[in-house]
């Protein structure tokens, strides 16, 4: 019997072995290469030959979906997506041709057909749901309504099927003139011009400007004001508080100063949101006047941006009491997320209320988090890796390597269709439990795959493996480049990770390159300082060499940063200039600093950045508080220095 079972055991570690075996390339690996580039070219017989050709491998499923593809610049073909979806039924694809197939039957109202197929769809996007409510709407289904008055708000830019579902809401009268004036005031705030404008349709005729008005309002906002003879209708009195908001995101004391001239013309709603808007902007430029333009605005309505930005103003002056009542002020949507929750400890502790601040933070300590690590510090608890999982078995890596979804996702890898494999994998990981990604976590980890072992680990519930979780490939190579530059390698890791989760041909929208995401710009000019030979830009992403560009890099904008990794790390995602331009007046405490970064991009990239430090030194037998790294944010020096680029 023990014979038999050590048989079975060595038989199961053979078949691990065969499914993580390196990523090498397989022998019809360029024909599903010449597939897709067929399908890109438009070029129908040879695609035809190459499916045919590909039948039995294991994305030969890619290939029929790229000729369906085809079709769809035209219509598809019920028939020939029927049969796709027989014989892929269960897999991410078959989710894809069912998606793009209920938007051309939205499209041509076939409500029929649609509404037999929607329900097998497992992720309906935003205008997939508003297909579904037209079709509800067209069999009289008026629940539908209540379901879209959410949506109202919220979809600043709606897809082209929300526009008969929001429409509805009008003819129905389930919004009035103030919620179309609420409508069109959200869309100027967030920018989305085009659909404030279209919105505009929906006022009632005494109210809708004509459309030179309505292009002169958001375009020309001062010269609108200063030639217009306004009138005490509602009309003007909202195009006059748009145009305040439309000046105030260039100049807010300009806007202020055009706002008082206004103060009797406008009734006290329009007031406020337009005091609203100019404290918003006042506070993302950290101006001083923006909690007295806050105070100014009331309890005016405001928007999750507008509302959060009231509490990072009062942080920013250290005005604690007027954190607190901003944060209370919040929907709960807000005020129950993690950073709203320590910050309102924050302020209860300034005012002497010890045990509400401690029950606060016991809500939110042990998240693997900046404000779940702050918590932990705040209620005197060392930040400490919780317990490691048992390590996956043999039995549980060898049915995560086997999962279908999981094997064709590294197949894609290894050709490099990252988002052919990111789709796959996400897919496969859909209701598993923490062993479950626990296993598949290391198959990635094993096949080098090291974004989504990261992002796998990072899922579990329960059972946690933070090695996993905080992967330090290239470990050799990185402490080396880090120690040359004297810079902490838990703190380059948690940039690294932040910045590629270590994929080695990472690109970004703006053409970062590679593990520490280097600007071609940055890398040729950090390659000219440090006196690098024979530098061209191919080699950004030698791995090498961008850890070499990339730790030269934080050690200079370190060095014209005071040597602050908060200001470094802000630096090196927005650029050095702006992250000194957000220095304080007076010295600061870096997790304000942290929070009170204008960009949103990296006022997270840097909270997650000094999480991903402290998990790192603790892993490196380093643990170090993340009070310490964060210090204090020195004044602003007016000395010029040279800029970095």
């Amino acid at each position: 019997m023990l014979q038999h079972t050590m048989k079975l055991r060595f038989a199961a570690l053979l078949a691990l072995l065969f499914c993580l075996r390196p990523a090498t390339a397989e022998p019809w690996d360029d024909r599903l290469l010449a597939a897709r580039d067929a399908a890109r070219t438009g070029d129908r017989a040879r695609l035809e030959r190459l499916a045919t050709e590909l039948r039995g491998h294991e994305l030969a499923a890619y290939a029929d979906y790229w000729r369906l593809q085809l079709d769809s610049k035209n219509d598809l073909d019920p028939a020939a997506v029927i049969a796709f979806l027989a014989d892929n039924e269960g897999s991410c694809l078959a989710e894809k041709v069912r998606g793009d197939w209920l938007r051309q039957l939205g499209k041509q109202r076939q409500w029929h057909v649609f509404d037999a197929e929607y329900p097998a769809l497992t992720q309906p996007d935003q205008e997939l749901v508003c297909y579904a409510l037209q079709s509800r709407l067209a069999r009289g289904d008026d629940s539908a309504l209540d379901e879209a008055m959410p949506l109202w708000l919220k979809l600043t830019e709606p897809e082209e099927s929300c526009h008969p579902v929001l429409e509805a809401l009008v003819i129905e009268k389930r919004v009035w003139a103030d919620d179309v004036w609420a409508r069109i005031r959200r869309q100027v705030e967030s920018n989305r011009l085009t659909g404030a404008r279209y919105s505009m349709s929906y006022l009632p005729q005494s109210q809708t400007p004509d459309a030179r008005t309505a292009l002169a309002v958001i375009n020309s906002p001062m010269p609108w004001l200063s030639k217009t003879r306004l009138s005490d209708s509602r009309m003007h009195r909202e195009l006059a508080a748009l145009a305040i908001a439309r000046i105030a995101r260039n100049d807010p004391g300009v806007a202020a100063e055009h706002l008082e001239r206004l103060d009797e013309y406008l009734q006290a709603g329009e007031k406020e949101w337009a005091w609203s808007q100019i404290a918003w902007q006042a506070a993302l430029r950290h101006m001083d006047e923006a909690l007295d333009w806050y105070a100014r605005a009331g309890d005016a309505p405001m928007s999750d941006d507008v509302a959060q930005w009231r509490a990072r103003a009062a942080l920013r002056a250290q005005d604690w009491d007027t954190v607190r009542s901003a944060i209370e002020k919040m929907p709960p949507s807000l005020s129950e997320q993690p950073v709203w929750i320590h910050w309102l400890g924050r302020a209860y502790q300034a005012g002497g209320h010890t045990e509400e601040a401690r029950a606060l933070f016991a809500r939110i300590a042990g998240q693997a988090n900046f404000y779940g690590n702050l918590a932990d510090e705040e209620l005197g608890r060392t930040i400490a890796l919780p317990p490691q999982a048992t390590p996956a078995t043999a039995a549980e890596l060898s049915n995560a390597a086997a999962n279908g979804s999981i094997r064709r996702a590294l197949s894609l890898f290894r050709l490099d269709l990252r988002t052919e494999g990111v789709r796959e994998w996400n897919w496969a990981l859909r209701g598993m439990s923490d062993r479950e990604l626990l296993a598949a976590s290391v198959v990635a980890e094993r096949a080098g795959v090291y974004d989504r072992a990261i992002a796998t680990a990072d899922r579990t519930r329960e059972e946690h493996d933070y090695a996993l979780r905080y992967l330090a490939p290239f470990s050799e190579q990185v402490r080396s480049a880090a120690r040359e530059q004297s810079l902490d390698d838990a703190w380059v890791y948690g940039l690294m990770r932040q910045e590629s989760r270590f994929v080695l041909s990472a690109r970004s929208s703006a053409g970062a390159s590679g593990l520490m995401q280097l600007m071609p710009a940055t890398a040729r000019w950090v390659a000219a300082r440090i006196g690098l030979k024979n530098f061209q830009p191919n080699r950004v992403n030698d791995t090498k060499t961008n850890l070499l560009l990339g730790t030269s890099y934080m050690r200079m904008i370190m060095e014209r940063l005071d040597n602050h990794p908060v200001l470094a790390s802000a630096g090196y995602n927005a650029g050095p200039g702006r992250a000194r331009k957000w220095q304080p007046r007076r010295p600061l405490e870096g997790a304000v600093y942290a929070e009170t970064i204008p960009f949103n991009e990296t006022r997270n990239y840097v909270k997650k950045v000094m999480s991903n430090t402290v998990y790192y030194s603790a892993l490196f037998g380093q643990p170090r508080s993340i009070k310490r790294w964060l210090g204090t944010v020195g004044p602003r020096s007016d000395a010029k220095t040279e800029e970095l680029p």
